[in-house]
C-alpha cells in the first residue's frame, strides 16, 4: 500500500469521528449566540481532535512534508480538508484545482473581530493590547492617567473587590477626560469581587510601637531609626517616610529645639535617648541608635547643651499620647494547628500555660461561612498564595482543625484579610455574591466589560447572563477569569455557556490557578487554555504578576521579561498597579512591539535576521 493511503484512511476516519461528534452536540450548538456558531462548532472539533494521542500521525505527516496539525486550534476541519485534499490529489484520486486553500484564514479572522469587539481596535504599532490596574490614587491624579494613556494602555482595569463606587466614578471620570484630551481608546474592564475566600479579622493587641536601626552583618549601626515626633491632636502624616511615628500629649513639643536631646525608659524597661534633629512646622524628626518598644504614656526628658557643654535638664516632663493598638501577631510552624471558623470572631493566635502546654490553638475567621458545608477531612487548604499550607484534620457546620505541613523555618505570620484556597473541595458557592449583584447595577452604567471571578461551573456563567439581561444589559463584555481548578477541570464547559452572550474573552488569571492547581503545572495550564481559547476564537488576557518586580521596585528581573514576552501569543496582557506603572507600560509596550514580527499564537514568523 502506498504510504499515502493510509495517512488520507487515517485522517478521513478522523474527520468522519468530528463531524459525528459535531452532530451529536447539536443541543450543545443550539444554545450557542449566531455570532459564535461557527467558533462553538471548531471548538468542538478540536476537543474531539484532543481526545486522542495523534503523536504519532503528526510525526508521519511531517515526514512527508505535510502539515503536522500542530498549528490548527482556529480552524480544525479547514486544516484537515486541506491535507486530505492533498493526499488525494498525490494519489491521483483529485485533481489539482479541486484543492481548496482555505485553511486558518477564516479562524484567525474571527477570532480578530471578536478582539476587536471586546477591547477595541488595537493602536498602530501593535496588536497586543495593554490593559492596566488602576490604583486608587489615580481617581484624584488626572496626570497619572493620562500618562498611562499616553504611554501604551489600551484597557483600565477597576477591581471591585476595592474602593468604592465614589472611588470609582472619579476613576472613570479621570479615564474620560483623559481619552478625550489625548485621543486614544481605552475601554474599561471592571472586575467583580467574586466570591473570594479570606482570612477574616485579627483582634487588636497592646498598642506598641517599635523601632530598631539598621545594622551591618557585625551589629554595627549603619543607619539610624528615623522617628516623626508630632502634636497629638495632629492628624497630618509624616512628611517623609518614617520608622516610627510618635504622638506627644499637650504642648510639650513647643518647647523642644534641634539639637536638643530626649530621655526614656521603654517598655522594657531600658533606658533610650532621641537626638533631635530637625522641626518641619510643629513636629521633629528625631534619630535613635538603639532598637525601642514604645507604649502610651511612657515619659519624655528633655536635655539641651549648656554653655559648658554638658547636656541639662530643661522643661517639664513630656509624655507619648495615645497609640493606635497594633493587631496580634499570630505565627504558625509546621506541626502547629489552626482552627478556622464561620464565626466573624477577631483571630488570636496559640495560648500557652506558664509550662508552655497548649491551651487553645490560634483561630481566625474565614469571609464565607458556607464552605464549611462541603470541606472534608484530609483536604489541602492553602492560605495567602501558598505561604502557609495544610490539611483539613477534622470538619463540622462551624469550624475546621488544619495542620499546618507548608510554611517557612521560622513560621509564617498569618495575616487578615489574604486569600484562602481549597483546591480539593468541591465547594457550593454562588458564583456572584450579594455585593457583587450590587456592584453590578454600577458596572452595566459605566464599563465597557465585567470580570467574572473565581468561577467554577457553567452555572456561575449563567447567573451573570441572567443578570446583565434583568438589567438590559446582553452586549456588555464578559470576561471569564480562570483562577480555581475547578474553572480549569470545567474549562470546555465554561467555554460553550460563554459563547452563549456576543462579547466574551478569557482571562488566564495565573495566581490563584498556581496555587490551586501547583506552580509546577502552572506553565501547562496556561498553554491548555491558550489552546481551548483560540478554537473557540476567543481573545485571551494574560495576567497576573507580568513585570511585576519593575512596576513595583522599577528593577525588572530577566525572567519576568521572558515572561511579557510569552504574552505575545495572547491578545491582551495585564499589568498591575506599582510605584513604576509608567515604566513598565513603556517596557511592554516595547517588548510586545519587537515580540509581533517574532510570533503569532503558536506560530514562529521568520522575520529576516541581522546575520
Amino acid at each position: 500500500m502506498h504510504p499515502y493511503a493510509g495517512l488520507l484512511h487515517e485522517l478521513e476516519e478522523l474527520r468522519s469521528e468530528l463531524k459525528e461528534l459535531e452532530q451529536l452536540s447539536a443541543t450543545t450548538l443550539q444554545h450557542a449566540n449566531p455570532l459564535h456558531l461557527s467558533s462553538a462548532i471548531n471548538l468542538i472539533h478540536y476537543l474531539g481532535l484532543r481526545r486522542r494521542d495523534i503523536r504519532s500521525l503528526q510525526e508521519r505527516l511531517a515526514a512527508v512534508g505535510l502539515s503536522s496539525l500542530g498549528r490548527m486550534e482556529s480552524h480544525v476541519f479547514a486544516n484537515l480538508n486541506a491535507i486530505i485534499d492533498l493526499l488525494r490529489c498525490a494519489l491521483g484520486k483529485n485533481s489539482a484545482d479541486k484543492i481548496l486553500l482555505t485553511l486558518e484564514a477564516t479562524g484567525a479572522a474571527q477570532l480578530e473581530i471578536n478582539t476587536n469587539n471586546l477591547f477595541g481596535k488595537p493602536p498602530s504599532h501593535r496588536r497586543v493590547r495593554i490593559m492596566v490596574t488602576i490604583p486608587s490614587e489615580a481617581a484624584d491624579d488626572y496626570s497619572l492617567v493620562k500618562d498611562m494613556l499616553v504611554h501604551g494602555m489600551d484597557c483600565a482595569r477597576i477591581n471591585c473587590a476595592h474602593d468604592t463606587p465614589e472611588i470609582w466614578t472619579r476613576m472613570i471620570e479621570q479615564i474620560n477626560l483623559a481619552r478625550r484630551e489625548t485621543g486614544r481608546h481605552c475601554r474599561i474592564l471592571m472586575d467583580l469581587g467574586g466570591p473570594k475566600l479570606r482570612t477574616g479579622e485579627i483582634a487588636q493587641g497592646p498598642a506598641v510601637v517599635k523601632w530598631k536601626p539598621q545594622r551591618d552583618i557585625y551589629g554595627d549601626v549603619v543607619a539610624p531609626a528615623r522617628i516623626w515626633l508630632y502634636p497629638e491632636g495632629d492628624a497630618s502624616p509624616s512628611p517623609a517616610p518614617a520608622d516610627a511615628c510618635l504622638p506627644v500629649n499637650g504642648d510639650w513639643l513647643a518647647k523642644v529645639a534641634s539639637r536638643d536631646i530626649i530621655e526614656l525608659t521603654d517598655a522594657r524597661g531600658a533606658s533610650r535617648t532621641l537626638q533631635v534633629v530637625d522641626q518641619i512646622g510643629t513636629g521633629f524628626w528625631a534619630v535613635s541608635s538603639q532598637s525601642t518598644y514604645i507604649t502610651p504614656g511612657i515619659e519624655l526628658k528633655l536635655l539641651r547643651a549648656s554653655i559648658s557643654g554638658h547636656p541639662r535638664r530643661v522643661g517639664r516632663t513630656g509624655m507619648v499620647g495615645t497609640l493606635p493598638p497594633a493587631p496580634e501577631s499570630i505565627r504558625l510552624h509546621i506541626g502547629d494547628d489552626l482552627t478556622i471558623t464561620s464565626e466573624p470572631l477577631p483571630g488570636k493566635p496559640a495560648q500557652f500555660d506558664a509550662n508552655g502546654r497548649l491551651l487553645r490553638t490560634a483561630r481566625i475567621a474565614c469571609s464565607l461561612p458556607e464552605v464549611f458545608l462541603t470541606v472534608q477531612p484530609g483536604e489541602r487548604i492553602l492560605i495567602d498564595d501558598g505561604r502557609i499550607g495544610g490539611v483539613i484534620r477534622s470538619a463540622s457546620k462551624n469550624k475546621m482543625v488544619v495542620e499546618i505541613t507548608q510554611a517557612r523555618e521560622g513560621g509564617e505570620k498569618l495575616l487578615a484579610n489574604k486569600g484562602i484556597n481549597l483546591p480539593d473541595s468541591r465547594l457550593e458557592l454562588n458564583g456572584l455574591t450579594a455585593q457583587d449583584i450590587e456592584h453590578l447595577e454600577f458596572v452595566v452604567q459605566h464599563a465597557d466589560m465585567v470580570g467574572l471571578s473565581f468561577v467554577r461551573n457553567s452555572a456561575d456563567i449563567e447567573l451573570l447572563q441572567k443578570h446583565l439581561k434583568r438589567l438590559k444589559a446582553e452586549k456588555l463584555g464578559i470576561v471569564l477569569k480562570i483562577e480555581t481548578r475547578a474553572a480549569f477541570d470545567n474549562l470546555p464547559e465554561l467555554l460553550f455557556t460563554l459563547l452563549r452572550s456576543p462579547t466574551v474573552g478569557v482571562m488566564i488569571a495565573r495566581g490563584d490557578l498556581a496555587v490551586e492547581c501547583g506552580y509546577e503545572r502552572l506553565a501547562e495550564l496556561q498553554e491548555e487554555i491558550l489552546w481551548l481559547a483560540e478554537a473557540a476564537h476567543l481573545p485571551v488576557i494574560w495576567a497576573t504578576q507580568v513585570l511585576e518586580g519593575l512596576s513595583k521596585s522599577g528593577k525588572p528581573s530577566r525572567a519576568e521579561i521572558t515572561d511579557a514576552a510569552m504574552g505575545v501569543r495572547a491578545e491582551c496582557v495585564m499589568l498591575n498597579k506599582g510605584a513604576h506603572i509608567i515604566e513598565a507600560i513603556q517596557t511592554l509596550d516595547d517588548i510586545l512591539h519587537r515580540m509581533q514580527s517574532h510570533q503569532r499564537k503558536k506560530s514562529s514568523l521568520l522575520r529576516r535576521l541581522h546575520w
